[in-house]
């Protein structure tokens, strides 16, 4: 009984919900519940990183090095069997706009009028700094930005760095902004590119929001000026699918909560307040739950007491090998990198697209 019941969950994450290998960051919204997108796995050879491999899936680094744990973001090994965690509990409504999930280390994008989303990893602000939780929206682009240095972020690079950076940063490869630059309402904050996109996914910046270059190529011409965003702290995302109650644990990011409740009790209460919400009677194995929050792995997993473990259901993934060469010098700077080449002819079953900038004017 228990393995045929582990085959139709395998074959749930496999199908992968309408989600495109061509294009890995869109999805279909769920006519029902709020998940997204199918757990994958490949297998490496030594030329990879758990860094390319995370983002040529548009994996930030917390997400493919927390879904990995014992291996070397560097040395992940000659045929190591790599779990790609691009299955996500979409965060709370309204689907509207763009959300960033600060914890989560991503950005959605809901665009109006289409049953769609978009999701990519960000850089979040750096130890010591700290966003604010609100609404807000988008009040202007630009392409190919300058960057006005911030007194008090002028002030830190001395203080902590001894380093007396330049008050003006010129349009350009050097430049910290990136290439592409979306200015929020928020005095300063930015969701913007990168000149050091091997940076996203972690704690990198002094408030704004980064991007990979590739991916705010193609968010920036969808956004038009005016596009609300939501800026939120969702550690623990509970979501549903197929009558079954998932959950997707982050790191918490304690800036917002030093004094506050226990991970493990606020996560308690974010489940049974969606289960009251959508009139959902499971059981719940709270074992499996204090599991998850512990390892914050950021892999969305059921945790019905009939549902497999994490262990058993990465075993259960089929792996097909990752044929691309890795991104090299010419991807570790603000530009749109060239598109992969194959390693090999073994695996085409992930083609990204080439982005190329907008002709858009500030």
């Amino acid at each position: 009984m228990m393995r045929k019941q582990l085959g139709v969950w395998c074959l749930a994450v496999f199908m992968g919900y309408g989600a495109t290998v061509a294009d890995a960051s869109v999805y279909a919204l769920p006519a029902q519940g709020n998940v997204v997108g199918a757990l994958k796995a490949i297998t490496t050879h030594s030329d990879d990183t758990l860094l390319d491999i995370g983002r040529f899936y548009d994996l930030g680094y917390n997400q493919v090095t927390a879904a990995n744990p014992g291996i070397n973001p560097w040395l992940p090994g000659q045929a190591s069997k790599v779990v790609i965690p691009t299955e996500y509990v979409l965060p709370p409504k309204p689907w509207t706009g763009i959300v960033v999930d600060i914890p989560a280390r991503r950005i959605y994008y809901f665009p109006t009028n289409d049953r769609v989303v978009y999701t990519y990893p960000v850089g979040v602000f750096l130890p010591g700094w700290k966003e604010r939780l609100t609404a807000t929206q988008i009040i202007a682009k630009f392409k190919m930005p300058a960057w006005n240095v911030p007194k008090n972020i002028h002030a830190w690079f001395e203080k902590k760095f001894h380093m007396d950076i330049p008050w003006y940063w010129p349009p350009g490869a050097e430049n910290p902004m990136g290439e592409l630059a979306m200015e929020t309402g928020l005095s300063g904050i930015f969701i913007h590119g990168t000149y050091h996109p091997w940076g996203v996914g972690m704690r990198a910046s002094q408030g704004c929001f980064q991007m990979f270059p590739e991916n705010v190529a193609q968010l920036f011409p969808m956004v038009p000026v005016g596009t609300p965003v939501r800026i939120i702290d969702q550690p623990n995302l509970v979501g549903v699918r197929d009558e079954q109650v998932y959950l997707q644990s982050y790191k918490p990011m304690h800036a917002y909560h030093k004094k506050g409740i226990p991970d493990l009790q606020r996560a308690v209460m974010t489940i049974k307040s969606f289960m009251v919400q959508n009139h959902i009677n499971q059981d719940i194995d709270w074992a499996k739950v204090r599991r998850i929050v512990a390892e914050h792995n950021t892999v969305a997993l059921p945790i019905g007491v009939d549902a497999p473990s994490y262990k058993t259901l990465s075993a259960a993934l089929p792996a097909t090998p990752y044929a691309y060469a890795p991104y090299g010098p010419s991807a570790n700077g603000a530009a749109v990198p060239p598109p992969l080449s194959l390693a090999s002819a073994t695996n085409q079953e992930h083609l990204h697209v080439q982005v190329t900038f907008p002709d858009q004017k500030p």
